[in-house]
């Protein structure tokens, strides 16, 4: 669905939702959080994605991770596929750093391969030759292991604050 409720065609990336007998119908006493989960009888997942042509789905990452750079929508899954494909890259994660007149902008915590060099430039000229300009990341930091959560997945929201970037 897009902003509005409204379902999308295929090809257009937007938020997922779900229905059926398998989906529950909604959160007992609660009708706050039952406004904010479900628009016509859709449970919002808060992930974003696309159905293909085929109407299989491919999830694009998650809503709350978003950027919203001065209005631009940024996904960073797809800034972190590609800063993946420099040969010098082990490891990216994509997020966002406060900025004073756009709100957010993007930034990367990049782990190099052993024995792999590589500059902030580099990197940026890289992702600027497969990316929108808006999407290429600002801020490049270089870091040995990037910070993961609890659960061991890598860490995307707070990570400005963890790396001293607000």
């Amino acid at each position: 669905m897009d902003e509005a409720g409204k379902r999308l065609a295929a090809g257009e990336t937007g938020k997922v939702v779900i229905q059926g007998t398998n989906v529950f119908s909604g959160y007992e006493a609660n009708p706050k959080a039952n406004a904010e989960a479900f628009t016509d009888g859709w449970f919002r997942t808060g992930d974003q994605g696309v159905i293909d042509e085929g109407g299989y789905l491919t999830i694009t990452g998650r809503l709350k991770e978003i950027i919203n750079r001065g209005g631009e929508k940024v996904a960073p899954r797809e800034v972190d596929d590609t800063l993946l494909g420099h040969e010098a890259v082990a490891q990216a994660v994509t997020f966002a750093v406060p900025h004073p007149t756009l709100g957010e902008e993007v930034a990367a915590a990049i782990v190099l391969r052993d024995g792999a060099t590589a500059t902030d430039a580099e990197i940026r000229g890289y992702a600027s030759e497969r990316l929108a300009a808006f999407k290429v990341p600002r801020r490049i930091v270089f870091v040995d292991e990037i910070p993961k959560g609890p659960t061991g997945k890598l860490r995307r929201i707070g990570l400005a604050e963890t790396l001293g970037l607000t």
